[in-house]
C-alpha cells in the first residue's frame, strides 16, 4: 500500500508570529539607525561627550566639596541636564542666594535653547513622550552636530546619538565626581586644568566647520561681539540671549543665500 506524501506545515501560534515580526522590525530599525551614523560623526561625538563627561566629574566633585549633599548634583544632572546652569545654580546656592533665584538664573541662561530647539524641530516627533525626551536631550552639543546637516536621516542620527551619549557620560561623570567629592579631586581648581574653557572650546570646534559662507561668518561674528560686549553689563546668562539678537541682526543685514 502506497501512501501519498503531503507537505507538513508546522502549527505556529499567531501571537508568536506577531511577536517575532515585531522583534525583527525593531531590530531592522536599530540596524538602520546604526548605518545612518558614519564613523566620523561617531568619533567626533565620542570625543566631545567624553570631554563633557570630565567636566561633569569636576562639577560633581566641586558641588559636594562646597557642602552640597551628594544627591543634589546627581538629581540636577538627571532632571536639569544643563552643565552651565548646574554650575551657576550650585555657585549661587552655596554663596547664599535662594534656590528660587538660582533656578531663575538657570532658566535665563538656558533661554538660548529656544532658537536651537526651533532649528531641530523638524526631526523630532510633533507630539508624545518622544518629543519631551528630545526637548530634554537638546543641548549645545546635540544642536551643533545636527544643524550643519541637511539630510533628515543624518540630522536625526546626529541629534539622538549626541543627546543620549552625552546624557549617559555627563551623568556618569557627575556621579563619580560627587562620590569622590571629599577626596583630593575636590581641591583641584577646574581652571588650572582648563576645564573652565572646555565648553567654549567644544562649541567653537563644532561651530567653525558649519560657517561655510561669508554671510554665516558675518552673522556668527556679530553675535559673538554682542555677547562679549554684554558680559560686563548684564547678569550671567543674559549675554547669550543678547547674542541671539546680534545673530538676528547680522542675518537681516546679510544678502539672501549668503555670499561665498
Amino acid at each position: 500500500m502506497r501512501f501519498a506524501l503531503t507537505n507538513v506545515v508546522p502549527c505556529t501560534h499567531p501571537r508568536r508570529v506577531r511577536s517575532s515580526h515585531r522583534t525583527v522590525g525593531i531590530a531592522d530599525r536599530i540596524s538602520d539607525r546604526v548605518r545612518e551614523v558614519d564613523r566620523t560623526l561617531l568619533r567626533d561625538v565620542l570625543l566631545v561627550c567624553a570631554a563633557d563627561g570630565v567636566v561633569g566629574l569636576s562639577f560633581g566633585a566641586v558641588a559636594v566639596a562646597s557642602g552640597t549633599p551628594l544627591w543634589v548634583p546627581v538629581l540636577l544632572s538627571v532632571v536639569v541636564f544643563a552643565g552651565a546652569s548646574q554650575f551657576v545654580f550650585v555657585a549661587l546656592v552655596t554663596g547664599g542666594s535662594s534656590p528660587l533665584v538660582a533656578a531663575l538664573t538657570g532658566v535665563v541662561l538656558n533661554a538660548r535653547m529656544v532658537p536651537l530647539g526651533m532649528g531641530v524641530a523638524d526631526i523630532v516627533p510633533r507630539t508624545g513622550w518622544r518629543r519631551l525626551v528630545a526637548a530634554h536631550l537638546l543641548t549645545d552639543e546635540s544642536a551643533a552636530f545636527t544643524l550643519p546637516r541637511r539630510d533628515p536621516a543624518e540630522r536625526r542620527a546626529a541629534f539622538w546619538l549626541t543627546g543620549v551619549l552625552l546624557f549617559v557620560l555627563w551623568n556618569a561623570g557627575v556621579l563619580v565626581g560627587a562620590a569622590l567629592g571629599g577626596t583630593v579631586l575636590a581641591s583641584v581648581d577646574p581652571g588650572t586644568l582648563g576645564l573652565d574653557a572646555a565648553f567654549p572650546a567644544v562649541l567653537l570646534a563644532l561651530l567653525v566647520p558649519a560657517l561655510r559662507t561669508r554671510a554665516d561668518r558675518r552673522t556668527a561674528l556679530t553675535g559673538a561681539v554682542v555677547a562679549v560686549a554684554a558680559v560686563p553689563l548684564l547678569p550671567a546668562g543674559l549675554p547669550a540671549v543678547a547674542a541671539v539678537l546680534g545673530v538676528l541682526a547680522g542675518r537681516a543685514r546679510s544678502p539672501r543665500g549668503g555670499a561665498r
